[in-house]
């Protein structure tokens, strides 16, 4: 009797310590990654009803900007997006981080609409971002 309670014991402790979950870090896959679409052209997918009416309505269009000026600006925003992430200030606004490859080859399309989600967010929310350039700043 006694062997067989030793032998349940030394099945049950490994099984139990294996049934535990590893406790997840919440901002461990809250960033918003680029990724492909069927095209093979870099895509961000925005979910906010009214980004769209932004981009249609308010927005410049891409035509006003360059590729080069855009991916600069992108820098400096997306460093000032997760230092604001990070730091846990402008929580009810920033949910994730922004996983954004400087070197990464992503066209005038994938940076265009990064960007607007920048002037989106200051349109939106009045949240002033030091990359933004003055005409694309609302008040």
């Amino acid at each position: 009797m006694k062997n067989l309670i030793i032998i349940s014991l030394l099945i049950l402790i490994p099984l139990q310590s294996f049934a535990q979950d590893n406790p997840k870090n919440e901002k461990e896959d809250s960033a918003m990654k680029p990724s492909k679409n069927e095209d093979g052209e870099w895509d961000l997918i925005v979910i906010d009803t009214q980004f769209d009416y932004f981009m249609n309505a308010i927005a410049r269009p891409m035509n006003q900007y360059t590729e080069a000026n855009l991916k600069s600006r992108n820098r400096i925003l997306v460093n000032e997006w997760n230092s604001y992430f990070m730091s846990g200030k402008y929580r009810n606004i920033i949910e994730s981080s922004i996983d954004y490859d400087p070197r990464e080859q992503y066209g005038i399309k994938f940076e265009y609409k990064l960007y607007q989600v920048f002037a989106y967010v200051n349109w939106k929310y009045k949240l002033r971002m030091n990359g933004l350039s003055a005409s694309d700043t609302f008040r």
